[in-house]
């Protein structure tokens, strides 16, 4: 027990139902180190939201600057992150899209990093996506539902009402994201619950 170290957004205007921060505990030596990148019994123990994870993912990508995202599901196929670097750093970032929430169109932007070993955990009823800051990236993350296409939507990676502040000027998209909507012009699927 107590493998984790858990940080809400608070002081950045997020409650106890938004995006947290993950740090699991290493244990190393001079080989390099040993962690649990996720414990059932730790995240109860923690207080977070218990979920039934259900599908593991990987995204490589060969280029700093590559943005993948703004990306959600829509409910009832809606799906919760938990998002680490296992090669490289990037920036991740979680966009509040629930409707009647106080932080509403807000985000929260973090560094992860392989070598540090942090994790951001997105809830349902976020926007996610990132940037690599660095060549040669491999993200990993569990989600707590399976992949269902024709529920999928997305959010302009740039959209200025959002105002996502990415380190990287030099920008790498699919055309799916270079054609996303702005969150403005789409009525959001999900609802705001404390």
């Amino acid at each position: 027990m107590g493998q984790i170290d858990v940080s809400y957004f608070e002081a950045r205007g997020f409650d106890a139902t938004g995006p947290a921060l993950i740090v699991p505990k290493r244990h190393g030596d001079a080989r390099g180190y040993f962690c649990e990148t996720w414990n059932a019994a730790d995240w109860r123990a923690a207080g977070l939201a218990e979920l039934d994870w259900t599908q593991d993912n990987e995204a490589r990508s060969g280029k700093a600057g590559t943005v993948r995202g703004l990306h959600f599901q829509a409910p009832p196929f809606a799906q919760a992150k938990l998002v680490r670097a296992a090669l490289g750093e990037i920036y991740d970032v979680a966009v509040d899209i629930r409707k009647g929430s106080p932080s509403f169109g807000k985000y929260v932007g973090v560094t992860l990093s392989a070598a540090r070993g942090e994790q951001l955990f997105v809830p349902a009823g976020f926007a996610h996506g990132y940037q690599t800051l660095s060549d040669d990236v491999l993200v990993s993350y569990k989600c707590d539902g399976t992949y269902h296409p024709d529920a999928e939507g997305s959010v302009l990676w740039s959209d200025a009402d959002i105002g996502i502040g990415w380190p990287l000027s030099e920008v790498h998209l699919s055309e799916k994201d270079r054609v996303a909507q702005l969150l403005s012009a789409q009525i959001s699927p999900f609802e705001y619950r404390i």
